[in-house]
């Protein structure tokens, strides 16, 4: 069973500031929407539905964290 690493699911507490975040700040939003990009981008790829180096599974997932720790120091501001 692959995880859910949306944002809600992973930061939960955080549910209603990621909504207004996403409407009221440009820059959470593109980082949300990459954020979530990456995320699915993973999830074919450990589905089996697309194939590549585990190099680039690698670095994928390091731009998932780091956006999620991005995304996470503007929610603790807000």
């Amino acid at each position: 069973m692959l995880e859910n690493h949306s944002l809600a699911n992973e930061l939960p507490e955080y549910k209603d500031a990621i909504h207004t975040l996403k409407i009221s700040n440009a820059h959470f939003a593109k980082l949300f929407d990459e954020y979530h990009s990456v995320d699915k981008e993973i999830h074919r790829i450990e589905q089996g539905a697309e194939a590549t180096s585990d190099d680039y599974l690698e670095g994928l997932k390091r731009k998932r964290l780091h956006n999620k720790d991005a995304l996470y120091a503007m929610l603790q501001q807000a």
